[in-house]
């Protein structure tokens, strides 16, 4: 069973990444768990002026944190009453990161579907702050949908790469599986100015087409300096419906999220994006 946590913010991008998940698992046994961590709510609630009115306001920010899952429930069985589905909610004083986490680890989690960005939506901001944190630091594949995107099979999707690190089986499993359901053709795309792969490299690549050999995959090499104008030319041209990036040390997703500028940041994802985690940052 697809073990899947959608963290919440009750924001209407947050209800839209909820609506795509439910969506793009219709076909798979699922057990979702709809989490909202509140510890930023309380300490930045107006009403905590002191010390003395912490229980108070923690009582009535809690209080209002699980009337609001207990409502996305309600409204995700009307709109989803899907009998191979299970719907749990998790309301937690806690930070977003601590508290995905735990979760990730106690229901050994598959995949965190989350909004590109959340209640505050910066559009200057290729992804909000909450949807960074996590993407940088929650040891899970995390799946980011764009704010109004419609949901639309992933038909053809691009995993853009260096095949420079080791892949985890587990996480290729995901994207294989994701994708047979609706017969999705997977594009690996290598980024560079030199046609020849290291040992390594190839080590790598061969890695992939044996974790990915039920699906129709294509290995591609574009040549361009620039593997940001690269990946967003490779996606007009070519109808993409799905981003899958690796991130880890040395990976072109790395190298997005660590940019010490995010907001100004040139690739501008109006897809969703399927961030795979290779390695734990300590």
């Amino acid at each position: 069973m697809r073990q899947i946590l959608i963290p919440t913010d009750f924001s209407e991008n947050a209800m839209n990444a909820i609506k795509y998940a439910l969506e793009l698992f219709k076909y798979e046994r699922s057990e979702f768990y709809f989490m909202h961590a509140y510890e930023d709510e309380v300490y930045n609630d107006k009403a905590l002026s002191t010390r003395d009115t912490f229980e108070a306001v923690l009582r009535v920010v809690s209080k209002k944190s699980q009337k609001n899952l207990e409502d996305i429930l309600k409204i995700v069985k009307e709109i989803s009453p899907n009998p191979r589905h299970n719907y749990n909610i998790i309301s937690a004083y806690n930070s977003l990161v601590d508290e995905a986490d735990i979760i990730v680890d106690g229901k050994n989690i598959d995949i965190i579907v989350m909004g590109t960005r959340g209640e505050t939506n910066d559009k200057k901001l290729t992804f909000g702050s909450h949807t960074l944190q996590v993407l940088k630091y929650v040891q899970c594949p995390v799946l980011s949908i764009p704010e109004n995107f419609k949901y639309a099979q992933p038909k053809h999707i691009l995993f853009p790469t260096n095949y420079l690190i080791p892949y985890k089986r587990r996480d290729l499993k995901l994207l294989c599986e994701m994708a047979i359901p609706f017969r999705a053709k997977i594009d690996m795309l290598y980024v560079t100015n030199c046609d020849k792969l290291s040992m390594r490299q190839e080590d790598n690549m061969q890695f992939i087409k044996d974790a990915l050999c039920n699906n129709d995959a294509s290995f591609n090499i574009v040549n361009n300096k620039n593997f940001i104008e690269a990946i967003n030319n490779y996606i007009k041209d070519n109808n993409i419906d799905m981003l899958v990036m690796v991130n880890t040390r040395h990976s072109y997703l790395e190298n997005i999220l660590f940019q010490s500028a995010i907001d100004i940041l040139s690739l501008n994802i109006q897809i969703p994006l399927l961030a795979l985690q290779n390695t734990r940052r300590d």
